[in-house]
């Protein structure tokens, strides 16, 4: 299991004014961690990273959280914070907001707990509440804002600025309001972070 903690004396958030090259590390084949400006990606022991994702800068994963095969996380202009119990699919970048790369001043991404970002998403400097689940190959722009028990269908683009409200199902491009979610729609993104949990550890080193 990765297990990649931030360095004694490193700051808790990027240090933008310096010029440091990012450097990779490697823990037990779990996935490849860069340092950047000084921030080392926090990874929880409980934690599921896979061989092929990259995870950069100011990342944490909290407890049970999975970030799976060829995801990219970048926390290099500000933090990337993983939820307890959430995953990361397959191919989904995770970026943020940094007056270096011309934002006006820099933005984190949050995802809460029991959060399911679906196959090769995109999430660019937004926050996705508590049990929020975004589709496959949805977009999720700067500024946006998932509330918890919502939902955003496969292919969807959420513009920036933008807010599903707690209970909404969002869809199109633009993603727009559709209806609010069924009971057992809610109860889906529960079941499907919690099975993500168990999937992980079947993936993770020394399992049968």
């Amino acid at each position: 299991m990765l297990v990649l903690r931030r360095a004694a004396g490193a700051p808790s958030r990027s240090a933008l004014g310096t010029s440091r090259v990012a450097r990779p590390r490697r823990a037990q084949e779990r996935g490849v961690t860069f340092e950047h400006h000084g921030c080392t990606p926090d990874v929880a022991a409980a934690a599921f990273c896979a061989s092929t994702a990259s995870v950069v800068g100011d990342v944490a994963l909290a407890r049970d959280a999975s970030v799976w095969y060829n995801c990219v996380l970048r926390g290099d202009g500000a933090a990337i914070r993983i939820g307890a119990r959430s995953n990361i699919q397959d191919g989904t970048v995770v970026h943020v907001d940094s007056d270096r790369l011309g934002a006006k001043g820099s933005r984190p991404t949050i995802v809460g707990e029991d959060v399911t970002v679906g196959h090769m998403a995109l999430l660019h400097a937004c926050t996705l509440g508590d049990r929020s689940f975004v589709g496959m190959s949805a977009t999720v722009m700067s500024h946006a804002t998932m509330e918890e028990d919502s939902m955003l269908a496969a292919g969807s683009l959420l513009t920036g600025g933008k807010t599903v409200g707690a209970g909404e199902l969002w869809g199109g491009r633009p993603a727009k309001f559709m209806r609010r979610l069924k009971p057992g729609e809610i109860d889906f993104i529960v079941e499907s972070a919690a099975a993500y949990v168990d999937f992980a550890r079947s993936h993770a080193p020394g399992d049968a």
